[in-house]
């Protein structure tokens, strides 16, 4: 072989690697500074904000409306949250804004329970419905339910205008704040539980009752009580925390004067819950007119009250029926609070105030919020 040849022969072996290693550049760069690869590996944990994008459309969480998409969806809703803690602390003047903005009309309103310091905030609790009656509606649980006191605590808070009691401790050994509240008794029936049912039917006013655990002896003596005071209104406090939808079924099938506060929030967002909202869908349309909405305050959960509203808008939402939603936000508690009379004190400020707009009406058929109200209108002129 000549030299010539084999100098183009050598030239021709150069210029075939050097082409091969240009065209596979990528693979044997320093990794530092390797180039992306034409197409991205979507089984990659870096993957590219493409595949990001596309895996969006098969996750739950990215299908999920927002709060503020529920919000302008069920909007039109009157919305009451009926378990709500924010006198302790003065906070409701804190929530007004978001309240406001999340669409919550009106708030079933009370602070500590079951010991010394509920007074304090009962009393709280009844100075924001001063100021703002429309939106707040005052309980109270200020009362020493293991005393004789008690009961004329009770009533005294009764005739002055508030619209209902608790939530007070009827039975707790789980709960890490009250379980050893002062004026918690150990069951349903303790103490003088049975004498504040009997007034509250009296009352025509509702009690709302912490039970835990939601099973065992202390439903057994809830279950007494009910059927004990069948003219009473016993309304069970977050129902659904630490409870079975079946448990919750079979205690309203059998006792007709039980309405359920159902805490969504609860269900909806607490990684302790064992349910999911559409668990609990076909219980709330066996007994519709019985379920409450309520944030419990967002005790517990990750975000707080406004976590809490919004599972009450997820479970407006799971439940795909607007007249049954709106029974569920606030229908049943306004008719719970509008079936209420005017009581003594009441008619007989009015009638020491003389004629006032809306006096014109029969007093003896006075609702206790009419009434309320007409003193209101007395006191800021």
């Amino acid at each position: 072989m000549t030299k010539k040849p084999l100098t183009y022969l050598l030239a021709g072996v150069v210029i075939v690697v050097m082409a091969f290693l240009l065209m596979y550049r990528p693979l044997y760069t320093n990794p530092g500074h390797m180039e992306e690869p034409s197409v991205k590996p979507l089984t990659s944990a870096a993957t590219s904000d493409t595949a990001a994008d596309d895996s969006k459309g098969n996750s739950p969480e990215a299908e999920m409306k927002s709060l503020a998409e529920l919000v302008v969806e069920y909007g039109d809703l009157r919305l009451i949250d009926a378990h709500n803690h924010d006198a302790s602390g003065f906070t409701y003047a804190r929530m007004m804004k978001t309240w406001k903005q999340d669409g919550v009309d009106r708030i079933v309103l009370f602070g500590d329970v079951s010991e010394p310091s509920a007074i304090g905030t009962d009393e709280i609790s009844w100075n924001a419905y001063q100021e703002a009656p429309g939106q707040f509606i005052p309980f109270f649980s200020g009362i020493n339910l293991l005393d004789e006191s008690g009961l004329q605590a009770a009533k005294d808070n009764l005739e002055k205008g508030y619209f209902g009691i608790g939530e007070i401790a009827a039975a707790s050994t789980n709960s890490p704040v009250l379980a050893n509240v002062a004026w918690k008794t150990k069951d349903p029936m303790d103490g003088i539980l049975p004498k504040i049912y009997k007034l509250c039917a009296e009352y025509k006013t509702p009690v709302l009752l912490h039970v835990d655990p939601p099973s065992g002896e202390p439903v057994r003596k809830l279950e007494e009580a009910l059927e004990d005071n069948p003219d009473t209104t016993f309304i069970f406090a977050h129902i659904n925390a630490y409870n079975s939808p079946d448990n919750v079924e079979y205690l309203l099938k059998k006792h007709p004067n039980l309405y359920a506060d159902f805490f969504a929030g609860f269900t909806a967002s607490n990684p302790e819950s064992a349910n999911r909202l559409d668990d609990f869908v076909s219980v709330i349309k066996q007994f519709p007119d019985r379920f409450l909405l309520s944030t419990d305050s967002g005790y517990g959960l990750p975000g707080g009250e406004e976590k809490a509203i919004e599972g009450m808008y997820r479970l407006i939402d799971a439940l795909g029926d607007r007249r049954i939603a709106q029974q569920v936000a606030g229908g049943n508690l306004e008719r719970l609070i509008r079936m209420q009379p005017a009581t003594k004190t009441q008619l007989e400020a009015l009638r020491k105030a003389g004629n006032l707009p809306g006096m014109e009406k029969d007093l003896s058929s006075l609702t206790k919020e009419e009434a309320g109200k007409l003193l209101l209108d007395k006191k800021q002129e």
